[in-house]
């Protein structure tokens, strides 16, 4: 693994932006800065060789139109897929779970189905579900979970037996930092017959994930949290589905023959790929993509988890915190509320001490009723998260104590 110096240094944001003025950034679960081999990737694209793609003849079309298939491959090997048709490029993670709902919608999903989803879900995987079953007389069920969010495995597998449609589900939950159990969920939902989503938006910047081996029917995720661009995602579809899901989104790119009477459409990633992609996005998701594997995403994980178990450490000592979900793994995360306190003034005195975290509901609002409160404060860390970040942290928010304690005197 590079030191934690030479990624930082990878990032303008440490080297000319405002980390370089010492302000610590910690809401890496909501995106992610970027290296400049991105927005290098990028710049060079709309500066020597801007053109459409799959279109024109001409040499500056042939070149895209080769460079976006090639951060196909890329993103493909990133994912432990051996078919880069099976990687779809979307907007992002919201797109990708609309896509599918919609198509799911035209011929999978039955009217009066049932769809399971955990209390962990981000908004972006429950109100596509949640729209569908309004339209069409479904009903969502929830992921069965203990009190300490394990998995209740005979409820669940009674639930498959009974009939399930579709589970849809966050690989890691983007509030508590909670990774799901993927590998033994796919096959209990395999064993009878149930399609399985993964919202891996919160995963796949902090561990490898090989889909050929894992087998999920779909799996989402976005860019912008992997150190890419935003407005550039994928839907992964597994081989079954690839050219048998229905095509939600109509337009030029997919088509093979157009007549009056019918219309065809080509195989493989492109026939969910209509209109003009954001092709710099594409090129320089590829690019972050690089960098991680140059980095050694399994090495930064150690770090990263180091850093996360040094905070909960330093949290549960401070007598007025409530870390939740304490004591249990974490990936990316960890959300905490002070004792009496509002997260968003928690929130916005340490901006004053220039921390940035984040605060709210986190678009989990289920998940929020399910813990009774109305937001947390939530930590997350990135690749180039040191050590000395996470004591400024900590520091700025004993200090934000005292001020609170004042203010409520």
């Amino acid at each position: 693994m590079a030191s934690i110096n030479d990624i930082r240094a990878a990032f303008p944001y440490f080297s000319q932006g405002p980390g370089a003025t010492g302000y610590v950034y910690l809401d890496n679960a909501a995106t992610t800065q970027k290296p400049f081999a991105v927005l290098e990737a990028m710049n060079q694209f709309y500066i020597h060789s801007c053109a459409n793609i799959h279109r024109g003849v001409h040499r500056l079309s042939q070149s895209a139109s080769i460079a976006f298939e090639d951060a196909r491959g890329t993103t493909a090997q990133y994912f432990g897929v051996n078919n880069p048709q099976q990687i779809i490029f979307t907007s992002g993670a919201t797109e990708s779970i609309n896509l599918l709902a919609q198509g799911l919608a035209k011929s999978h999903l039955k009217p009066g189905d049932s769809i399971m989803l955990s209390v962990l879900e981000h908004h972006a995987n429950f109100l596509p579900w949640q729209e569908w079953a309004h339209a069409h007389q479904g009903t969502l069920k929830t992921l069965p979970l203990t009190s300490d969010f394990e998995i209740h495995w005979p409820e669940l597998e009674s639930h498959f037996k009974s009939g399930i449609a579709l589970l849809s589900i966050t690989a890691v939950s983007n509030t508590l930092g909670i990774r799901l159990p993927l590998e033994q969920i796919i096959n209990m939902a395999k064993r009878y017959g149930v399609p399985v989503c993964i919202d891996a938006a919160q995963l796949a910047a902090h561990q490898y994930m090989n889909l050929d081996t894992l087998q999920p029917d779909f799996l989402v995720c976005s860019a912008h949290k992997l150190y890419g661009p935003t407005g550039t995602g994928i839907l992964y579809l597994a081989p079954s589905w690839l050219n048998s899901l229905p095509i939600s989104k109509t337009g030029g790119g997919a088509i093979s023959k157009v007549s009056w009477e019918k219309t065809e459409y080509v195989d493989g990633a492109l026939r969910y790929e209509a209109g003009t992609p954001n092709i710099a996005g594409v090129l320089g998701f590829a690019a972050a993509l690089k960098k991680l594997q140059q980095w050694d995403l399994a090495t930064c994980e150690k770090h990263e988890q180091q850093c996360l178990n040094y905070l909960e450490q330093q949290l549960i000592q401070i007598p007025e915190i409530i870390v939740y979900a304490q004591g249990k793994p974490k990936i990316g995360s960890l959300s905490f509320n002070v004792k009496g306190h509002h997260a968003f003034d928690v929130g916005s005195f340490l901006d004053r001490y220039q921390i940035a975290v984040r605060t709210g509901h986190h678009c989990t609002q289920p998940l929020m009723t399910h813990l009774n409160v109305s937001g947390t404060i939530r930590v997350s860390v990135g690749i180039y998260t040191s050590q000395d970040d996470i004591n400024a942290f900590i520091n700025a928010l004993k200090k934000t104590l005292v001020h609170l304690l004042k203010y409520h005197a």
